[in-house]
């Protein structure tokens, strides 16, 4: 599978204070490629603004209709209407949407590609937390590895259910958890040094950067049909530096 730009008809426009960019709009929904570390809708803290605040100011009522975790990036949907609002829910409770995934994930899995297929409920010992536990809701993710190495393997995924943190634990599940995963991996920044070896900073620099710093894990395709019949397939393109990460260790091994 290549993951490439798809053709679509709105031109991209950006809210400059965010790093959010608006993938596309018509008058029933507008779907946003949201940055990592940004809020999707409040939380209960209201202690910083989420992008549904940013995107009321512009266009006045706009609904949820889904969420990506805070440190996720990638393609989010709000509808502009109480009919567009009502359809595109259904959608996605009635598994009527196809989302993919891409993600940078610790190792190289065994199989080039898979289904994981665990229930997932809340970890009783841990709040806010998820894990696989035969008493949870039922949780499918298939998955294929598009770039490897011994150390990191870039991965496509795509949902067929929604439960919280879904890939987050299935990768933890099948023992290759996602990069930069406070939650369920190590949490740590991915660094080149801890990969190459001699390696040098650069006398410009007083200390190493990360290539990825946050959450590895990014939502770059939503399919499905309108309700007017007009099939969607709207795409967020991959992070920079999970291409530069992978092309990076391309050249030291």
């Amino acid at each position: 599978m290549s993951i490439e730009p798809a053709n679509q008809t709105t031109p991209k426009s950006h809210f400059k204070s965010l790093g959010a960019i608006t993938v596309f709009e018509n008058d029933d929904f507008v779907a946003i490629n949201k940055p990592s570390g940004l809020l999707t809708i409040p939380d209960r803290a209201q202690t910083e603004k989420s992008l549904k605040e940013f995107l009321k100011d512009k266009y006045g009522d706009i609904l949820t209709v889904h969420r990506l975790d805070k440190d996720t990036s990638g393609l989010v949907l709000f509808a502009k209407n109480e009919q567009s609002h009502k359809y595109l829910c259904k959608l996605f409770e009635e598994r009527g949407i196809e989302k993919y995934y891409v993600g940078i994930v610790l190792g190289k899995p065994t199989n080039a590609s898979g289904s994981i297929e665990a229930p997932i409920g809340e970890n009783p010992a841990h709040k806010g937390l998820m894990n696989v536990h035969r008493n949870g809701k039922p949780a499918h993710t298939t998955y294929e590895v598009l770039d490897a190495n011994k150390h990191f393997s870039m991965v496509s995924f795509q949902l067929h259910t929604g439960r919280t943190h879904q890939i987050r634990v299935h990768c933890k599940e099948i023992g290759h958890p996602l990069a930069c995963d406070e939650l369920y991996g190590d949490g740590k920044p991915v660094l080149l040094s801890a990969v190459k070896k001699r390696f040098k900073l650069s006398k410009h620099d007083d200390q190493e950067r990360p290539m990825v710093s946050r959450l590895a894990l990014h939502s770059y395709k939503l399919n499905f049909v309108t309700e007017q019949g007009e099939k969607m397939e709207l795409m967020a393109d991959v992070p920079k530096e999970f291409r530069a990460l992978m092309t990076q260790i391309k050249k030291i091994n």
